[in-house]
């Protein structure tokens, strides 16, 4: 089994069943479990070791996914702390008078996302809890919001030079390579990325809910934001008299904190440049300390002013971290699931398939690592994990010497497919991220997001097989964009008939 397309039978299983039951936790289990008995040849005892000790234990006991848990936690505590303050219900009640319509909240948003850059686990919680409130006013139902959220994380970050994605494929380079010049140089190709958000605007602005989201989208204007039963809650209870700048500060010393935290892990403060800060930074050691730094500094800031007493600060800690259980829960087991996946050789069976068709398709082979790296994101719901697996074979089959512009192509095709089956799995990162920064029932947005995600992967695969012909960046994506727009159009002119349109308010 090891080394086969057996290696992807796991989160396959999984994916299957989180699809069919809507239930994520059960799923995500159950394929862990099958990758067990793999693993373990169907041993009892190999199984169990399998599973937890090999598994679960050693990824929860990876310093990286540790600081990703504690991120989390310090985020939900400031989520908490912001919300008993009044700062979130005052910002909804200030952007209610200047943000009026739907279409402005949803537009919001995605500027919003498209600002904060520097990170997709910071841009899908921030973005949430900054925006729920103006969404949840003007009736945007929750699936869309974290449609809105996912759809700027990843992408966005995946063509911002100053991310820590940026300093993930840097450092996935191979030796003896510009890490971050590849990745700048691989931007003008990274279509997905780009069309994702023509895509987002375009369906804002004219309207457009097909799928699953046009169910939603349709209650959300009846008053039902949820959808699902046994979804509705609140944010907490207000205790605090607190102004829109009790938002907003928190929310800047979070991002100021988090990009010298970035910058602090990549040695900047000990004579590295800021752009080798960047490319050699630990996004989690970065975001654990600009986080507990931020959450201290909002403590203190409304202790002091009197916002809130310090023990209604204390019990933003528990209700922060109560928050985000759900979230941590679905993390650790997607983790499992990905080193089970990897424990039986997913990596070098995607390598021998790739490998295999570089030097028969070269044309074709954009497009071809495009899918391969859809498909791998998809099942280990793991983008970072496709880049390092995909991006040394691309550039081994096409070195980057400036006389084929094929290798640079097929890196950045590496980069959108991961991106993009990041976005339709269940059980990617950024994924589980979006639903809790939206605070939306998980399979629900899973559900909602995949056909907008796969209508922009079409169009990017047509977009790479042109790339593979004509090798020139900007007339591909000219043409990209092009196709984008009509598919669009076409779109708007079917639902427009169908009863898919929604009254402002």
């Amino acid at each position: 089994m090891y080394a086969t397309f057996w290696a992807l039978v796991p989160p396959i299983v999984a994916i299957v069943l989180a699809l069919l039951t809507k239930e994520v936790y059960s799923s995500l289990f159950v394929g862990v479990l099958v990758g067990g008995l793999f693993i373990s040849k169907f041993s009892f005892i190999g199984t169990l070791n399998a599973i937890f000790s090999d598994g679960m234990i050693a990824q929860i006991a990876d310093s990286y996914n540790v600081g990703i848990l504690v991120f989390l936690v310090f985020l939900g505590i400031m989520v908490a702390l912001m919300n008993k303050a009044g700062g979130s219900k005052a910002f909804g009640e200030w952007a209610s008078t200047h943000i009026k319509t739907r279409i402005g909240a949803q537009l919001a948003t995605i500027l919003l996302g498209c600002l904060i850059f520097i990170d997709d686990y910071f841009n899908c919680l921030t973005v949430g809890s900054v925006m729920r409130p103006v969404t949840d006013r003007h009736m945007v139902s929750r699936a869309k919001l974290a449609y809105l959220i996912d759809a700027t994380a990843a992408p966005v970050c995946i063509i911002a030079p100053i991310s820590s994605w940026a300093a993930a494929v840097s450092g996935f380079a191979p030796k003896g390579t510009n890490g971050l010049m590849l990745f700048i140089s691989a931007i003008p190709y990274n279509y997905y990325a780009v069309l994702t958000i023509i895509m987002m605007v375009s369906i804002t602005i004219m309207k457009i809910d097909y799928g699953p989201m046009a169910v939603h989208e349709r209650n959300a204007a009846n008053g039902d934001i949820f959808t699902l039963p046994g979804q509705a809650g609140s944010d907490g209870e207000v205790k605090g008299k607190g102004k829109v700048l009790d938002l907003i500060l928190p929310i800047a010393s979070l991002i100021v904190c988090c990009v010298l935290g970035m910058l602090y892990s990549g040695g900047f403060f000990e004579g590295e440049s800021f752009v080798d800060a960047f490319a050699n930074s630990d996004a989690s050691v970065g975001l654990v300390l600009g986080s507990f730094v931020a959450m201290a500094v909002t403590i203190l800031g409304y202790t002091l002013r009197g916002i809130l007493g310090f023990k209604e600060c204390m019990e933003c800690l528990t209700e922060g971290f109560k928050a985000m259980v759900p979230a941590i829960m679905i993390l650790i087991l997607a983790w499992t699931l990905k080193g089970v996946t990897l424990s039986l050789g997913a990596q070098e069976y995607v390598a021998g398939v790739v490998s295999g068709s570089a030097q028969s398709l070269q044309s074709f082979l954009p497009a071809i690592v495009f899918l391969i790296a859809v498909g791998l994101s998809f099942a280990t719901g793991t983008s970072w994990g496709t880049f390092g697996i995909l991006i040394p074979i691309c550039i081994s089959a096409f070195p980057l010497d400036g006389s084929n512009p094929l290798g640079i192509i097929c890196v950045s095709a590496c980069m959108a497919g991961a991106v993009c089956g990041d976005h339709c799995s269940p059980i990617s990162d950024t994924t589980i991220m979006s639903s809790a920064g939206a605070q939306c029932d998980h399979i629900a947005h899973v559900s909602t997001q995949m056909p907008y995600a796969l209508t922009a992967a079409a169009i990017s695969f047509l977009t790479y097989i042109i790339a593979g012909f004509v090798k020139n960046a900007v007339i591909s994506l000219i043409i990209g964009i092009c196709l984008t727009l009509l598919v669009m159009f076409m779109l708007h002119y079917v639902f427009s008939h169908k009863d898919q349109q929604f009254v402002e308010e």
